[in-house]
């Protein structure tokens, strides 16, 4: 098992959701960067990152955040709100080591295969849970 901090960012700022509910937020820091390097340097082998304006919006809210992380070389895997090709393949090639699809992978099957298909094991899927049904688009819709 392999076990990586997680940096959850909304509005720019690292928070915590209780349960993911969007209302009940504990911030932590205003500088996600700094969090994710003092992780790295720690000796976390990778950082979650989960943009969760993105999750809850559709769309790479906090983008330049990720890119900032990973342009610095620190290690990161990254979900939320990404649910097209286009969004996968730009977090890759701006340094994400992984991208993580949940809503899309639910949605989308053809989509899901073609990005497993296509990048292998720098693609994942993650799936949120509550009462044994499969959350999506950032925990607002039960499957």
């Amino acid at each position: 098992m392999d076990i990586y901090p997680a940096v959850d960012i909304r509005n720019g700022r690292c928070v915590r959701l209780m349960q993911g509910d969007f209302a009940r937020e504990e911030v932590f820091s205003d500088d996600p960067l700094a969090v994710a390097e003092a992780w790295f340097d720690e000796g976390a082998p990778l950082i979650h990152v989960v943009d969760l304006d993105g999750a809850r919006e559709g769309g790479r809210a906090n983008a330049a955040v990720v890119e900032a992380m990973a342009g610095r070389g620190i290690p990161v895997q990254v979900g939320g709100g990404i649910r097209s090709y286009e969004d996968v393949r730009s977090l890759l090639d701006s340094g994400a080591r992984r991208v993580v699809i949940g809503t899309v992978a639910v949605e989308d099957p053809c989509l899901r295969r073609r990005l497993l298909g296509e990048f292998g094991e720098r693609v994942v899927v993650g799936l949120d849970c509550r009462d044994g049904r499969v959350s999506t688009r950032g925990w607002l819709r039960q499957e």
